[in-house]
This record gives structure tokens, sequence and C-alpha cells, in this order.
């Protein structure tokens, strides 16, 4: 078995209980590997850049991902308190985002691909579609000092398959929405005392995302326009045109000003 630096399984050892020993050793690889490797992070391209190609039992290393028993969302907090620990004082605020990624894969035995809106190539003009899978991510948003500029760390990462997906398979089907109060609810009970604000684009922007983290003590924010942790359902008047508009003070104190005409 290849031997590791010191420094790099410190940095790993906090990950090892979620693994059983002999699944841990070639886990260690694996990492390294994929971070070393260029291009596509594949087993044999993280086994190549590790000196391994020769390995005899190389299938092994390939059990770690479809046959050994260990559970991803056990790995999520721990990473996530490794990240708060690093880069996020201890009396600040945790803000995450919340965003979809589509993993563009191809072939028969991928059963939970859909057809969504390829967020890259699309844009107001033009609309363009994309087969793949698509995975719902939240990421700690966190200043990093040595790039002066804040990244998305992931940490907790789902799949979320189609409608068509669900219906197919007589499953009930949970749209952005249920996955993005799911996940936000499941990062509460890991940070149960810490203040936790959620940002997230338009698509989340919906009252049934918003209500149970407001009971959990989470403030959702919208990237365009950050709203406060006090959450009301916003009053509307009629409006000509037919689309409703906000009754805010600026209005409410025009309508009261306004004089009254009788017929």
């Amino acid at each position: 078995m290849l031997s590791l630096p010191n420094e790099m399984i410190a940095v790993l050892q906090p990950f090892a209980p979620a693994f059983s020993r002999t699944v841990w050793e070639h886990v260690k690889i694996l990492v390294v590997g994929a971070i070393l490797a260029p291009g596509q992070r594949t087993v044999a391209a993280a086994l190549r850049v590790m000196g391994l190609s020769q390995e005899g039992h190389f299938q092994n290393y390939h059990r770690v991902l479809n046959r050994a028993r260990w559970a991803s969302r056990a790995l999520s907090p721990i990473l996530l308190r490794l990240l708060i620990d690093a880069f996020v004082p201890p009396e600040a605020p945790i803000v995450v985002g919340i965003d979809e990624h589509i993993e563009r894969r191809r072939g028969v035995k991928i059963a939970a691909k859909g057809i969504y809106r390829d967020p890259v190539r699309s844009s107001k003009e033009f609309f363009v579609k994309t087969s793949g899978l698509r995975w719902v991510s939240m990421q700690l948003l966190a200043w990093v000092p040595w790039a002066q500029r804040v990244w998305a760390l992931p940490f907790l990462t789902v799949l979320a398959p189609s409608e068509r997906y669900h219906q197919e398979r007589g499953m009930r089907h949970k749209t952005l929405t249920d996955w993005g109060r799911q996940m936000i609810l499941q990062l509460r009970r890991w940070l149960p005392d810490r203040v936790i604000v959620v940002v997230t684009d338009s698509a989340y922007a919906a009252l049934d995302l918003l209500n149970p983290p407001r009971r959990a003590s989470a403030c959702p924010a919208r990237s365009a326009s950050l709203a406060a942790c006090g959450w009301t359902r916003p009053s509307t008047i009629p409006h000509p045109n037919g689309r409703p508009r906000r009754k805010d003070a600026r209005a409410a104190k025009a309508s009261a000003s306004r004089p009254c005409r009788r017929g």
C-alpha cells in the first residue's frame, strides 16, 4: 500500500470514522489522486497520477464507489465544520448558497438523467436544453484570504431527478424548492447554535421554502435583494393592467391622502 505524507494524512484523518479500515486505505489514494489528476478525475486517472497504473487489484478502488458501504451525508457535516473553522470567525453568521448544476452524462444505465435548461449556453433570448443529471449543491460562502474574494465551497450535494423519472417509477416528485427546504433544515440540525443566512436565486423564491426555515431560525435571502429574517406574505391591491403590486407604506400613505370623489 502506498504511504502518504503525514501532512496529507492529518488533513484527511477527520473523515476516517465514516469508512471501514480497508476502504479507508483506498479512499485516501483516490482523494489525493483526484486532487492531483489533470483532466477528467476518474479512478484510472487517480491511480495513474499516484503511480499505481500497474496495480494488480485496481478493482478494489472502483468498489469504493460502487459497492463499499459508506454514507456521503455523514461526510458533509465533517467537511462543513472544517471549512467553518478555517474561514468563518466564531461569532459571524454562516452564509451558504444553494444552486443546481447539470452534469452532462450519457448512457443507458444512467437512469436519473433528464432534459433541463442549460444555464451556460442559454440566455434571455435563447433557450438551450441539455441532457444530464441535475445536482442541487449547498456551498459555504466564505472570504478566502489568499484569493481576496468570496469562494463558494460545496459541502452538501443531492441528486434532484426530473418529474418524468419519478412518474415512471411511481414515486413522489420533489421540486427544487422541496430539495432546498430539506437541505436548509438539515443544515440547521448540524448547526443548531449558529445564525444561518441562505442565498438563492429566483428559482427558490417561494413561500414554501421560507416558512419551515423561518421556524428553524434560518434566514433565506435572494441574491438580487437581500431580505430580512422577518417575512410576511405581501398584501396586494388591484392594478389597472391586472398585475398585483405590493402595498407598501408609500402606497398606503398616497391612498390615504387622495381626496374622495363623489359622483
